[in-house]
């Protein structure tokens, strides 16, 4: 499967009382390689294994396949995740057609709020909602994979 998304900083926390939905989540990395990462994720009391493929050079598209899997594996899984496990809770905001995936991070990655959508096809137009910042679709160091390696607060 192909995914389709774009990210954007966010610039306040209005979303917060527009989301129909919260959840928190636990995720690491069992790979990070440029080529390919596993994922292992705790959604509250679901979990799953994904594998992300590389992305496009414009960053809008990449392979994704997922399956949920036991949480009590999942949990074993974390243990042996490279790097710093990243925590945040996510805000669902419907926004027109669209949903926007709103992520608060804790930890090492402390300020950061990136929001994600996910598009059909690549110039498909969707609403903006003011809460929306600067895009950094494509910027790597957004990236969670790389949140975990060089997190959001030991950029300079």
């Amino acid at each position: 499967m192909i995914e389709i998304e774009r990210k954007f900083l966010v610039n306040s926390d209005v979303y917060k009382n527009e989301a129909f939905k919260k959840t928190r989540i636990s995720q690491g990395f069992l790979n990070t390689h440029k080529e390919r990462t596993v994922r292992v994720r705790i959604k509250d009391k679901e979990s799953f294994i994904t594998v992300k493929g590389k992305s496009s050079k414009d960053g809008l598209k990449r392979f994704e396949w997922e399956k949920e899997i036991p949480l009590n594996e999942a949990q074993e899984l974390l243990n042996i995740c490279e790097h710093s496990i990243i925590d945040k809770t996510r805000y669902e905001v419907k926004i027109g057609n669209h949903i926007f995936e709103v992520d608060e991070f804790y930890g090492e990655n402390n300020g950061l709020v990136i929001a994600e959508i996910e598009l059909n096809f690549e110039e498909e137009v969707f609403e903006t909602p003011n809460w929306l910042g600067k895009e950094v679709t494509g910027d790597i160091k957004y990236y969670n994979s790389q949140l975990s390696i060089q997190p959001y607060k030991t950029w300079k």
